[in-house]
């Protein structure tokens, strides 16, 4: 239900979201992740003042002091769907640019839910990247909306729509 994030994050925090009154962005420290079922995923900050703050919404928090505005569905596309998950920084994916339908950034790391229903077929299997957007946003895509670009490898030819979801269980036994 929580996990470490693989390096923790500078960040901005919309006080409206953790404070009685609270106007503007405060800056934070993303270092922890937490997965509720039929939740989004939550935050775990620490603010300037030594205070922890648990399961921040995706959209209020922003990696610079003038994000664009930005909503929670802009944020996330699906809500958890499973509390067991692992949190994993692909070395080869590391800083590498990804396009979202409608933006731009740079890939942070990948959330995996384990042990559910979902997980267990492999047309329902999703991975997510976690995604820091040029407009100075956080937004978190499955892999099937995303596209990463490798200079030395990859060509942009635009989303390919000919791929298929894979529905086997495959075994050698």
């Amino acid at each position: 239900m929580i996990a470490s994030l693989p390096i923790h994050k500078y960040v901005w925090v919309d006080s409206s979201h953790i404070r009685t009154n609270g106007k503007g962005l405060e800056p934070a420290v993303w270092f922890g992740l937490v997965s509720q079922y039929g939740r989004t995923w939550g935050l775990n900050v620490l603010l300037e003042c030594g205070a922890i703050y648990r399961s921040l919404p995706p959209h209020a928090v922003a990696f610079c002091k003038d994000p664009d505005p930005w909503t929670i569905k802009e944020a996330q596309m699906w809500d958890c769907y499973a509390d067991k998950f692992m949190l994993h920084e692909y070395s080869y994916l590391k800083e590498m640019t990804v396009r979202t339908k409608d933006h731009t950034g740079i890939y942070l790391f990948t959330a995996a839910f384990t042990d559910d229903g979902f997980t267990r077929a492999p047309e329902q299997q999703k991975e997510f990247s976690f995604i820091e957007l040029d407009n100075g946003r956080l937004t978190i895509q499955p892999t099937n909306r995303t596209l990463f670009e490798d200079r030395s490898f990859t060509v942009d030819s635009g989303a390919p729509t000919d791929l298929v979801t894979q529905t086997e269980v495959w075994s050698c036994e």
